[in-house]
């Protein structure tokens, strides 16, 4: 995509594991995905590397699921993950999310700056992917799981959280 896009999703992901693979290389690489209104799970199945088909294929998914827990699956990693070269693709595995605020630009003043701030991420180390192995990224309370202003003001929430009126939040 354009720059734009490209700079989000260097810092927009839900990544099992990012690296140049190419589905395209074998008729039994697919990548699915499964919504069943509880979970929602992506799978990369019997995939490989874009120039290094020969390390084997590898199979790995990621769950997503409405109560805010992740799993990352790893069925089959062929090669440790730390040799998977980051030339032509960054390899990474973790979480990472940003948002855009369009600025005006003080030099053209109908135009706009974009500016992209990444503002969390988890890196999984990556010494730690192997074949069987699996990941669970487990929410933090927030002050958005209140429902009622009694509820919100007796938590023991670590932060300083309080209600909204205007907002019933």
């Amino acid at each position: 995509g354009d720059v734009i896009h490209r700079m989000l999703t260097a810092t927009q992901y839900v990544a099992p594991l990012m690296a140049n693979f190419n589905p395209g290389y074998s008729r039994n690489s697919t990548v699915q995905y499964w919504d069943n209104g509880t979970v929602f799970v992506v799978q990369w199945d019997k995939v490989y590397l874009q120039g290094k088909e020969d390390v084997g294929s590898f199979t790995f998914q990621a769950a997503l699921h409405r109560s805010g827990r992740i799993v990352f699956g790893y069925k089959e990693i062929p090669v440790p993950v730390l040799r998977i070269s980051a030339t032509q693709h960054p390899v990474k595995a973790g979480l990472s999310d940003a948002f855009m605020i369009l600025n005006p630009a003080p030099d053209v003043p109908e135009s706009r700056r974009r500016t992209i701030y990444e503002y969390h991420r988890v890196e999984l180390d990556t010494s730690k992917i192997s074949s069987r192995a699996a990941v669970e990224f487990t929410p933090l309370p927030t002050c958005l799981q209140h429902q009622s202003c009694e509820t919100c003001e007796s938590s023991e929430l670590t932060f300083n959280c309080s209600w909204c009126h205007v907002l019933q939040r």
